[in-house]
């Protein structure tokens, strides 16, 4: 007799605490969900934000790449639609030329014209600041321009990468010098603006 009520003590305490057990593990469960719903809800806030914004613009730490914040160079601009644009640093040489590249990568989904006589230009280079309607006291020759428009114009595959050759000749040195790039799009696409210095 004193056996089988022992038992039944010991099976009615085993009791309680499988009870607590899920009912720890079902706030778990609760709690995880929540916050997986609150990730899914900041991240699907953010897409509309962007389809709001439209694929063409950038979005990057730091410079926006705007008139008022120009890229440096080595920088790259970033668009919402995966494309990116770097604008390397001038390399000069002995005859008093600089060199650039600017090159596209098309990390988007799909094939991109960088069509060279769209308008606004894909590709500027003047002289003068960001913002600078006009340089004054000197200038810079972009020898090349002609050459550098006719690498734009081939579709851009996606995934792929193409480097545009830019070179110049400041008549000193010490000029500052704005490479504006605007990658055609069907909708609109932001200018990057990069600033860097000759010498």
């Amino acid at each position: 007799m004193d056996t089988e009520a022992t038992a039944a003590d010991t099976s009615a305490t085993d009791t309680p605490p499988a009870d607590s057990s899920r009912w720890f593990y079902g706030c778990a469960i609760a709690v995880i969900a929540f916050f997986v719903l609150i990730m899914l809800g900041a991240a699907a806030v953010t897409e509309f934000e962007k389809s709001l914004d439209g694929d063409g613009q950038m979005e990057q730490p730091g410079l926006s790449g705007s008139v008022s914040q120009p890229l440096g160079p080595g920088m790259t601009a970033r668009y919402e639609d995966g494309l990116s644009v770097t604008v390397s640093r001038p390399q000069p040489h002995d005859d008093g030329t600089y060199s650039l590249t600017v090159t596209f990568k098309n990390g988007t989904d799909e094939q991109l014209r960088l069509d060279g006589d769209s308008f606004p230009p894909a590709l500027v280079v003047r002289a003068g600041a960001s913002g600078d309607d006009y340089a004054s006291g000197y200038s810079v020759s972009w020898l090349n321009s002609e050459k550098s428009r006719v690498a734009l114009v081939p579709p851009l595959a996606e995934g792929k990468e193409r480097g545009v050759a830019v070179r110049m000749k400041p008549t000193r040195t010490g000029v500052p010098v704005t490479v504006e790039v605007t990658p055609p799009d069907a909708g609109y696409r932001e200018t990057a603006h990069f600033q860097l210095t000759l010498g």
